[in-house]
């Protein structure tokens, strides 16, 4: 794994001498901050989870004496919270989970903390970091330009590519091969209605809300591999891409995946449903997170379906010469930043060096159920591979696809703003396509250009 990652974008660091906090005789001193009291904002997620409800954030507020009080809040309203509270530059939350496409607007913005000076701390092994997977943190806050370089504006929690999963039980009993191609799943997926024996069972689960997370799991892993891209540099202006040709036949493709063989709500779900359906029994495929289903399946009882599960790389487009060896995937890194305007950096990094530490990642890994580790001494580990080589295909499906993963979309700091648009769209398309029996992708999709044309006109890409 470290091999393929090291494929992948390589981070920049800053070699400046981290002023580390010491006792007296120059060892580390935990207890420095004893008294502080520094505010968290979670993301409901796992690897939340492995932070607050183990034991773990006690164990750290007994070590160092830094109380911590801390939210958690779905991720469909998370991310509207959090830019509230940045903006407010109050300095709360002290620390807030993220991703790199939140880097893009909150480093631009001046709300996040860079954090080369802290990660020399010699205590913490940044290097121990698989670089593509740190590197999609790392940005010079130049719109088009690719993550890797400048700043590092956050700490890897746990990576995440896009698969596609599916109930392995029952292929194996019912002789169901797993497919290879954009037809073979479209196909797959429409024949298995009621699959379950419920009148609302169905193929496949995707995500659908009107915002970003709807763009970027699925659908922009196989926009990749269909060879389409978002946006392009020209001139030093951003131009959007999605009227290409490949762009329109890619989302004309998944607009009847979903109508033919996703669910009659697909555009109500979020990660959480998309999950939740397959792990119940109701879908029969996940496209979707990797760890998604991994979650759905780990521990035992974490779901109906619970160790019935296989995975696969994905699929690529009918006659396109292509094999599994060029499946794209998208990459999500869940991570943890520091605001800029808090009041209470020293306790802060505390709190990220305890929890990005290898320590900790390896409990994440093993007993609090975080799959895709991105420290090296983890993801490597004997007692890591045990635990999550346990799912069927799991691990190998990761292998196969880190040498064409990456962020597939063009850095940019109105990420949000674009991808709402996208989303918004791809509801229209599915909802003529059920009312009509077809609908205008060319059309629409030229008219989304025109409108994130206008959007991020005012960047400047140099």
């Amino acid at each position: 794994m470290k091999k393929l990652f090291a494929l992948l974008l390589v981070v920049t660091l800053m070699a400046t001498l981290f002023v580390g906090v010491g006792s007296a005789e120059g060892e580390f001193d935990w207890k420095a901050y004893a008294g502080t009291k520094i505010q968290v904002m979670f993301n409901q997620h796992n690897y939340q989870k492995a932070i607050t409800d183990y034991g773990k954030l006690e164990a750290f507020q007994e070590l160092t004496g830094i109380e911590v009080e801390y939210s958690v809040t779905p991720e469909e309203n998370y991310f509207d919270k959090l830019s509230v509270a940045l903006s407010s530059k109050g300095g709360d939350p002290d620390i807030f989970m993220t991703g790199a496409y939140q880097v893009w607007d909150y480093a631009s913005a001046g709300y996040m903390e860079p954090l080369d000076e802290y990660i020399t701390d010699p205590d913490y092994n940044f290097a121990d970091f698989y670089p593509g997977v740190a590197g999609t943190l790392a940005w010079d806050c130049i719109p088009g330009h690719a993550v890797g370089s400048g700043h590092q504006w956050a700490l890897p929690m746990g990576y995440e590519l896009n698969d596609i999963a599916y109930n392995k039980k029952y292929f194996d009993e019912n002789n169901i091969a797993v497919p290879k191609t954009t037809g073979e799943l479209l196909e797959l997926s429409k024949s298995l209605k009621g699959w379950h024996g419920g009148e609302n069972d169905y193929g496949i689960a995707v995500r659908g809300t009107r915002n970003w997370a709807t763009i970027h799991p699925g659908y922009m892993s196989l926009f990749a591999t269909w060879g389409a891209k978002d946006f392009e540099v020209e001139d030093g202006k951003l131009v959007c891409k999605l009227d290409s040709p490949e762009a329109i036949a890619m989302t004309d493709y998944w607009v009847k995946l979903i109508v033919e063989g996703s669910s009659p709500q697909w555009a109500t779900f979020t990660w959480y449903e998309a999950g939740a359906n397959f792990g119940a029994g109701v879908a029969a495929i996940l496209y979707d997170a990797t760890c998604n289903a991994y979650f759905q399946s780990y521990p035992a009882d974490a779901s109906a379906e619970a160790g019935n599960f296989g995975w696969i790389p994905g699929v690529v487009p009918d006659d396109s010469g292509l094999t599994e060896n060029d499946i794209k995937s998208n990459v999500w890194v869940w991570s943890m930043g520091m605001n800029a305007n808090s009041d209470n950096k020293g306790a802060a990094w505390l709190f990220l060096k305890y929890f990005t530490g290898p320590e900790f990642m390896l409990f994440s890994g093993t007993e609090g159920a975080c799959a895709d580790s991105p420290r090296a001494s983890v993801a490597e580990s004997e007692e890591y591979k045990a635990i999550v080589g346990q799912q069927f295909n799991y691990l190998e499906s990761l292998d196969a696809l880190l040498p064409n993963a990456t962020i597939q979309f063009t850095p940019q700091p109105y990420f949000f703003e674009t991808t709402t648009e996208w989303a918004a769209t791809l509801q229209d398309l599915v909802q003529a396509y059920r009312d009509t029996g077809s609908c205008d992708t060319e059309g629409a999709m030229k008219a989304l250009k025109a409108k994130l044309d206008i959007a991020v006109e005012d960047l400047v890409c140099e």
